[in-house]
């Protein structure tokens, strides 16, 4: 069975959508704990991180940088706060979280509600900033 985020790849679930290439996706969370938070995923459904090889786990991290990096400059933050957790979708995938303080991280937190508009209109930025 294929995971949501296959369904996102594949285009029969829409996204917010950041930046893509030929084996990377990476969109917004609609869930998110911050504004920008953003996942970043391989296109090849791959449960586990640790399970793809060398050469997509690295690819992955270089892509996952280049959409941090764009975030950065829209979103208002100290840094760019990064987690792994892998539990909640059976899909290899980077959170990338807009932070000022460690605990801006904390998943068990309210989620935001954004509107259609405040995502797009955050997309489209942050697209316009990824140098891929």
């Amino acid at each position: 069975m294929s995971s949501v985020f296959s369904k996102i790849v594949s285009g029969e679930i829409p996204c917010y959508k950041i930046a893509e290439n030929e084996n990377y996706l990476a969109f917004f969370d609609i869930n998110p704990i911050a504004k920008g938070h953003t996942l970043v995923i391989p296109k090849h459904e791959i449960d586990y991180v640790f399970d793809m090889d060398d050469d997509l786990y690295s690819g992955l991290w270089v892509f996952a940088k280049k959409v941090a990096l764009a975030i950065e400059k829209v979103v208002p933050c100290t840094k760019i706060g990064v987690a792994v957790i892998g539990l909640e979708v059976a899909h290899a995938h980077i959170h990338l979280v807009p932070i000022n303080g460690i605990y801006d991280i904390d998943f068990s937190k309210d989620k935001l509600k954004l509107t259609s508009d405040e995502f797009l209109e955050l997309a489209t930025r942050v697209s316009a900033e990824v140098q891929l």
